[in-house]
Protein backbone atom coordinates (compact mmCIF):
# COMPACT_ATOMS: atom_id res chain seq x y z
CA UNK A 1 0.00 0.00 0.00
CA UNK A 2 3.15 2.50 0.76
CA UNK A 3 4.31 1.88 -2.60
CA UNK A 4 1.36 2.68 -4.19
CA UNK A 5 0.59 5.70 -2.40
CA UNK A 6 4.31 6.39 -3.37
CA UNK A 7 4.12 6.36 -7.40
CA UNK A 8 0.65 8.14 -7.04
CA UNK A 9 1.79 10.58 -5.47
CA UNK A 10 4.80 11.02 -7.59
CA UNK A 11 2.30 10.75 -10.64
CA UNK A 12 0.54 13.48 -9.32
CA UNK A 13 3.88 15.20 -8.69
CA UNK A 14 4.87 15.12 -12.63
CA UNK A 15 1.05 16.39 -13.59
CA UNK A 16 1.48 19.52 -11.05
CA UNK A 17 5.06 20.08 -12.68
CA UNK A 18 3.78 20.14 -16.04
CA UNK A 19 0.56 21.59 -15.60
CA UNK A 20 2.72 24.29 -14.25
CA UNK A 21 5.49 24.92 -17.30
CA UNK A 22 3.25 23.45 -20.11
CA UNK A 23 1.51 27.04 -21.24
CA UNK A 24 4.96 29.15 -20.67
CA UNK A 25 6.58 26.53 -23.03
CA UNK A 26 3.49 27.01 -25.25
CA UNK A 27 4.38 30.66 -25.23
CA UNK A 28 8.09 30.34 -26.09
CA UNK A 29 7.51 27.79 -29.02
CA UNK A 30 5.43 31.08 -30.55
CA UNK A 31 8.17 33.20 -29.70
CA UNK A 32 10.30 30.65 -31.58
CA UNK A 33 7.97 30.11 -34.50
CA UNK A 34 8.14 26.73 -33.73
CA UNK A 35 4.72 25.74 -35.26
CA UNK A 36 3.29 23.88 -38.28
CA UNK A 37 3.66 25.04 -41.28
CA UNK A 38 1.54 24.41 -44.42
CA UNK A 39 3.26 22.48 -46.81
CA UNK A 40 3.10 19.79 -49.50
CA UNK A 41 3.78 16.55 -48.08
CA UNK A 42 4.66 13.24 -49.50
CA UNK A 43 4.97 9.40 -48.72
CA UNK A 44 7.68 7.75 -48.42
CA UNK A 45 7.84 7.24 -52.38
CA UNK A 46 7.68 10.81 -53.09
CA UNK A 47 4.17 10.80 -53.95
CA UNK A 48 1.38 13.65 -53.13
CA UNK A 49 -0.92 13.18 -50.23
CA UNK A 50 -3.77 15.07 -50.94
CA UNK A 51 -6.40 13.70 -48.41
CA UNK A 52 -3.63 14.00 -45.48
CA UNK A 53 -3.27 17.35 -46.69
CA UNK A 54 -7.20 18.48 -46.93
CA UNK A 55 -7.75 17.36 -43.32
CA UNK A 56 -4.50 19.37 -41.73
CA UNK A 57 -4.84 22.56 -43.29
CA UNK A 58 -6.35 23.93 -40.28
CA UNK A 59 -3.83 22.74 -38.01
CA UNK A 60 -1.33 25.29 -39.42
CA UNK A 61 0.34 27.83 -37.04
CA UNK A 62 0.08 25.21 -33.74
CA UNK A 63 3.09 25.08 -32.14
CA UNK A 64 4.92 21.91 -32.06
CA UNK A 65 7.70 19.94 -29.70
CA UNK A 66 5.32 19.36 -26.25
CA UNK A 67 7.24 16.20 -26.16
CA UNK A 68 10.49 18.00 -25.67
CA UNK A 69 8.89 19.40 -22.37
CA UNK A 70 7.46 15.51 -21.46
CA UNK A 71 10.97 14.34 -22.03
CA UNK A 72 12.53 16.97 -20.14
CA UNK A 73 10.40 16.91 -16.68
CA UNK A 74 10.33 13.32 -17.08
CA UNK A 75 13.85 12.52 -17.24
CA UNK A 76 15.33 15.60 -14.99
CA UNK A 77 12.58 14.21 -12.17
CA UNK A 78 13.28 10.88 -12.65
CA UNK A 79 17.24 11.39 -12.26
CA UNK A 80 16.58 13.54 -9.17
CA UNK A 81 13.90 11.77 -7.45
CA UNK A 82 15.88 7.70 -8.05
CA UNK A 83 18.81 8.04 -5.92
CA UNK A 84 16.74 10.27 -3.77
CA UNK A 85 14.57 7.25 -2.40
CA UNK A 86 17.65 5.43 -1.76
CA UNK A 87 18.46 7.86 0.42
CA UNK A 88 15.21 8.01 1.95
CA UNK A 89 15.68 4.01 3.07
CA UNK A 90 12.92 3.49 0.62
CA UNK A 91 13.76 0.20 -0.98
CA UNK A 92 14.31 0.08 -4.68
CA UNK A 93 13.74 -3.46 -5.91
CA UNK A 94 14.03 -4.33 -9.73
CA UNK A 95 13.82 -8.11 -11.51
CA UNK A 96 17.32 -6.97 -12.74
CA UNK A 97 20.66 -6.90 -10.22
CA UNK A 98 22.13 -4.43 -12.70
CA UNK A 99 19.85 -1.84 -11.77
CA UNK A 100 22.16 0.92 -13.22
CA UNK A 101 22.09 -0.48 -16.45
CA UNK A 102 17.94 -0.55 -16.37
CA UNK A 103 17.78 3.20 -15.89
CA UNK A 104 20.75 3.60 -18.11
CA UNK A 105 18.53 1.89 -20.70
CA UNK A 106 15.36 3.78 -19.83
CA UNK A 107 17.04 7.31 -20.62
CA UNK A 108 19.46 6.31 -23.69
CA UNK A 109 16.10 5.40 -25.26
CA UNK A 110 14.29 8.67 -24.15
CA UNK A 111 16.54 10.65 -25.23
CA UNK A 112 18.22 9.26 -27.91
CA UNK A 113 15.26 9.23 -30.07
CA UNK A 114 14.38 12.11 -28.59
CA UNK A 115 16.74 14.09 -30.45
CA UNK A 116 16.55 12.41 -33.53
CA UNK A 117 12.53 13.37 -33.44
CA UNK A 118 13.85 16.74 -32.89
CA UNK A 119 16.28 17.02 -35.56
CA UNK A 120 13.26 16.14 -37.70
CA UNK A 121 11.18 18.81 -36.16
CA UNK A 122 13.81 21.48 -37.00
CA UNK A 123 14.24 20.22 -40.34
CA UNK A 124 10.80 20.52 -41.28
CA UNK A 125 9.54 23.57 -39.52
CA UNK A 126 12.72 25.75 -39.92
CA UNK A 127 12.86 25.18 -43.54
CA UNK A 128 15.95 24.01 -44.05
CA UNK A 129 17.47 22.75 -47.00
CA UNK A 130 16.90 19.98 -48.36
CA UNK A 131 20.80 18.86 -48.27
CA UNK A 132 23.74 18.11 -46.30
CA UNK A 133 23.10 17.10 -42.45
CA UNK A 134 19.77 18.48 -42.46
CA UNK A 135 18.99 16.59 -45.65
CA UNK A 136 18.67 13.28 -44.06
CA UNK A 137 16.10 10.92 -46.32
CA UNK A 138 13.88 8.47 -44.50
CA UNK A 139 16.48 5.59 -45.52
CA UNK A 140 18.94 7.79 -43.42
CA UNK A 141 16.72 8.22 -40.29
CA UNK A 142 15.62 4.71 -40.52
CA UNK A 143 19.20 3.49 -40.28
CA UNK A 144 19.99 6.19 -37.32
CA UNK A 145 16.55 4.53 -35.46
CA UNK A 146 18.19 1.12 -35.88
CA UNK A 147 21.57 2.07 -34.76
CA UNK A 148 20.05 3.48 -31.92
CA UNK A 149 17.49 0.37 -31.29
CA UNK A 150 20.53 -2.36 -32.05
CA UNK A 151 22.74 -0.24 -29.15
CA UNK A 152 19.55 -0.80 -26.70
CA UNK A 153 18.79 -4.03 -27.74
CA UNK A 154 22.84 -5.27 -26.99
CA UNK A 155 22.73 -3.93 -23.40
CA UNK A 156 19.74 -5.67 -22.74
CA UNK A 157 21.17 -8.84 -23.83
CA UNK A 158 24.89 -8.47 -23.04
CA UNK A 159 23.90 -6.59 -19.59
CA UNK A 160 20.95 -7.89 -18.61
CA UNK A 161 20.72 -11.16 -19.93
CA UNK A 162 18.03 -10.51 -21.67
CA UNK A 163 16.90 -13.44 -24.44
CA UNK A 164 13.90 -14.91 -24.24
CA UNK A 165 10.41 -14.86 -25.30
CA UNK A 166 7.45 -15.88 -23.30
CA UNK A 167 4.27 -17.27 -25.33
CA UNK A 168 1.12 -17.08 -23.56
CA UNK A 169 -1.58 -19.57 -22.90
CA UNK A 170 0.95 -22.26 -24.19
CA UNK A 171 2.75 -21.47 -21.04
CA UNK A 172 6.14 -21.87 -23.22
CA UNK A 173 9.17 -20.03 -23.14
CA UNK A 174 11.60 -19.36 -26.27
CA UNK A 175 15.42 -18.89 -25.67
CA UNK A 176 16.67 -16.84 -28.75
CA UNK A 177 20.11 -16.35 -27.58
CA UNK A 178 21.40 -13.45 -29.77
CA UNK A 179 18.79 -13.20 -32.23
CA UNK A 180 17.53 -11.56 -28.83
CA UNK A 181 19.31 -8.35 -30.71
CA UNK A 182 17.61 -8.08 -33.80
CA UNK A 183 14.29 -8.91 -32.66
CA UNK A 184 14.51 -6.26 -29.98
CA UNK A 185 15.56 -3.73 -32.41
CA UNK A 186 12.81 -4.37 -34.90
CA UNK A 187 10.35 -4.21 -32.08
CA UNK A 188 11.49 -0.80 -31.21
CA UNK A 189 12.35 0.56 -34.27
CA UNK A 190 8.63 -0.54 -35.26
CA UNK A 191 6.76 0.72 -32.36
CA UNK A 192 8.94 4.05 -31.97
CA UNK A 193 7.30 4.67 -36.17
CA UNK A 194 3.72 3.23 -35.06
CA UNK A 195 3.23 6.23 -32.74
CA UNK A 196 5.16 8.63 -35.08
CA UNK A 197 2.07 7.62 -37.58
CA UNK A 198 -0.74 7.46 -35.23
CA UNK A 199 -0.06 10.89 -34.09
CA UNK A 200 -2.46 12.44 -36.79
CA UNK A 201 -5.36 13.75 -35.04
CA UNK A 202 -5.50 16.00 -31.64
CA UNK A 203 -5.44 13.99 -28.73
CA UNK A 204 -5.00 10.16 -30.82
CA UNK A 205 -1.75 9.14 -29.98
CA UNK A 206 -1.00 10.81 -26.31
CA UNK A 207 -4.30 9.47 -24.99
CA UNK A 208 -3.91 6.02 -26.72
CA UNK A 209 -0.51 6.10 -25.48
CA UNK A 210 -1.31 6.67 -21.64
CA UNK A 211 -3.71 4.49 -21.84
CA UNK A 212 -1.29 1.69 -22.88
CA UNK A 213 1.14 3.30 -19.91
CA UNK A 214 -1.51 2.36 -17.54
CA UNK A 215 -1.57 -1.49 -18.66
CA UNK A 216 2.65 -1.60 -18.31
CA UNK A 217 2.78 0.72 -14.99
CA UNK A 218 -0.05 -1.61 -13.68
CA UNK A 219 2.35 -5.10 -14.93
CA UNK A 220 5.73 -3.07 -13.70
CA UNK A 221 4.18 -2.66 -10.12
CA UNK A 222 2.78 -6.23 -10.19
CA UNK A 223 6.77 -7.32 -10.30
CA UNK A 224 8.08 -4.99 -7.74
CA UNK A 225 9.99 -3.58 -10.22
CA UNK A 226 10.52 -0.25 -8.69
CA UNK A 227 12.34 1.64 -10.84
CA UNK A 228 10.70 1.04 -14.26
CA UNK A 229 7.05 1.94 -12.00
CA UNK A 230 8.52 5.28 -11.18
CA UNK A 231 9.28 6.05 -14.56
CA UNK A 232 6.05 4.97 -15.65
CA UNK A 233 4.53 7.18 -13.21
CA UNK A 234 6.46 9.94 -13.89
CA UNK A 235 5.44 9.46 -17.68
CA UNK A 236 1.89 9.59 -17.33
CA UNK A 237 1.72 12.38 -15.11
CA UNK A 238 3.27 14.65 -17.64
CA UNK A 239 1.56 13.02 -20.08
CA UNK A 240 -2.29 13.69 -18.60
CA UNK A 241 -0.96 17.12 -18.42
CA UNK A 242 -0.07 17.37 -22.05
CA UNK A 243 -2.81 15.87 -23.08
CA UNK A 244 -5.02 18.30 -21.78
CA UNK A 245 -3.56 20.53 -24.36
CA UNK A 246 -3.33 18.26 -27.19
CA UNK A 247 -7.17 16.94 -27.36
CA UNK A 248 -9.14 19.18 -29.85
CA UNK A 249 -8.61 21.60 -30.85
CA UNK A 250 -4.85 21.17 -29.83
CA UNK A 251 -3.20 23.81 -28.35
CA UNK A 252 0.40 22.30 -28.67
CA UNK A 253 1.31 18.91 -31.18
CA UNK A 254 3.78 15.79 -29.68
CA UNK A 255 6.20 16.28 -32.76
CA UNK A 256 8.52 13.68 -33.89
CA UNK A 257 10.63 14.74 -30.74
CA UNK A 258 7.97 12.83 -28.58
CA UNK A 259 6.29 10.67 -31.04
CA UNK A 260 10.16 8.75 -31.78
CA UNK A 261 11.08 8.71 -27.99
CA UNK A 262 7.61 8.01 -26.93
CA UNK A 263 6.99 4.93 -29.31
CA UNK A 264 10.91 3.63 -28.89
CA UNK A 265 10.31 4.01 -24.80
CA UNK A 266 7.23 1.77 -24.49
CA UNK A 267 8.63 -0.88 -26.95
CA UNK A 268 11.78 -0.99 -23.74
CA UNK A 269 9.07 -0.70 -21.27
CA UNK A 270 8.01 -4.16 -22.56
CA UNK A 271 10.85 -5.68 -23.77
CA UNK A 272 12.25 -5.23 -20.03
CA UNK A 273 9.15 -6.82 -18.31
CA UNK A 274 9.38 -9.57 -20.61
CA UNK A 275 6.14 -9.29 -22.18
CA UNK A 276 6.54 -8.47 -25.69
CA UNK A 277 3.37 -10.26 -26.91
CA UNK A 278 1.16 -8.64 -24.35
CA UNK A 279 2.77 -5.34 -25.73
CA UNK A 280 1.86 -6.28 -29.15
CA UNK A 281 -1.88 -5.95 -27.84
CA UNK A 282 -1.58 -3.33 -25.13
CA UNK A 283 0.11 -1.28 -28.03
CA UNK A 284 -2.57 -2.60 -30.56
CA UNK A 285 -4.06 0.26 -31.87
CA UNK A 286 -0.34 1.57 -32.87
CA UNK A 287 0.59 -1.85 -34.17
CA UNK A 288 -3.34 -1.75 -36.57
CA UNK A 289 -2.06 1.80 -37.58
CA UNK A 290 1.33 1.49 -38.92
CA UNK A 291 0.20 -1.68 -40.76
CA UNK A 292 -2.84 -0.07 -42.32
CA UNK A 293 0.28 2.40 -43.49
CA UNK A 294 2.54 -0.63 -45.00
CA UNK A 295 -0.64 -2.14 -47.03
CA UNK A 296 -1.43 1.03 -48.51
CA UNK A 297 1.91 1.58 -48.98
CA UNK A 298 2.58 -2.04 -50.71
CA UNK A 299 -0.56 -1.85 -52.44
CA UNK A 300 0.19 1.25 -54.32
CA UNK A 301 3.85 -0.05 -55.26
CA UNK A 302 2.85 -3.58 -56.49
CA UNK A 303 -0.74 -3.05 -57.68
CA UNK A 304 -0.61 0.72 -58.81
CA UNK A 305 -3.62 1.24 -56.42
CA UNK A 306 -5.07 1.46 -52.79
CA UNK A 307 -6.34 -1.33 -50.85
CA UNK A 308 -7.94 1.62 -48.38
CA UNK A 309 -9.61 5.44 -49.11
CA UNK A 310 -6.75 6.26 -47.22
CA UNK A 311 -3.83 5.46 -44.79
CA UNK A 312 -3.12 5.56 -41.64
CA UNK A 313 -6.73 4.46 -40.80
CA UNK A 314 -7.94 6.94 -38.69
CA UNK A 315 -7.63 8.77 -42.26
CA UNK A 316 -9.65 6.60 -43.85
CA UNK A 317 -12.50 7.68 -40.75
CA UNK A 318 -11.99 11.43 -41.74
CA UNK A 319 -12.75 10.49 -45.42
CA UNK A 320 -15.49 8.58 -44.99
CA UNK A 321 -16.80 11.57 -42.97
CA UNK A 322 -16.61 10.81 -39.27
CA UNK A 323 -15.84 13.69 -37.32
CA UNK A 324 -12.00 14.16 -35.57
CA UNK A 325 -13.44 14.37 -31.84
CA UNK A 326 -15.71 11.25 -32.92
CA UNK A 327 -12.83 8.93 -34.36
CA UNK A 328 -10.22 10.00 -31.29
CA UNK A 329 -12.73 9.25 -28.55
CA UNK A 330 -13.78 5.99 -30.05
CA UNK A 331 -10.57 4.54 -30.94
CA UNK A 332 -9.55 5.55 -27.10
CA UNK A 333 -12.23 2.92 -25.90
CA UNK A 334 -10.94 0.53 -28.43
CA UNK A 335 -7.62 1.23 -26.67
CA UNK A 336 -9.37 0.49 -23.27
CA UNK A 337 -10.40 -2.56 -24.15
CA UNK A 338 -7.02 -3.97 -25.92
CA UNK A 339 -5.22 -2.97 -23.03
CA UNK A 340 -7.27 -4.77 -20.63
CA UNK A 341 -7.21 -8.07 -22.75
CA UNK A 342 -2.84 -7.18 -23.35
CA UNK A 343 -2.55 -7.14 -19.41
CA UNK A 344 -4.95 -10.06 -18.46
CA UNK A 345 -2.53 -11.89 -22.05
CA UNK A 346 0.67 -10.62 -20.12
CA UNK A 347 -0.53 -12.06 -16.63
CA UNK A 348 -1.10 -15.83 -17.96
Amino acid sequence: MGSLALLLGLLIFSFVVTSLSIVPFINLLYSLRFQRRRQVTRDVFGKLTPIFDRFHHHKVGVPVGGGLLVIVIVSVTFALLLPLLGWLGIDVTSVYTDIRTEVNILFFTFLSFGLLGLYDDIKKFFGFEQDGFFGLRLKHKLLLQIVLAGIVAGLMFANLGLSILHVPFLGATLELGWLFVPFAAFVIVSFANAVNITDGLDGLASGTLMISLFGLWFLSASILDVPLAIFIALWIGSLISFLYFNVYPARIFMGDVGALAFGATLAVVGLLLGKVLGLVIIGGLFVFEISSSLVQLLSKRFRGRRLLPAAPFHLTLQKIGWEEPKIVQRLWLVQIMLTLFGVWLALL
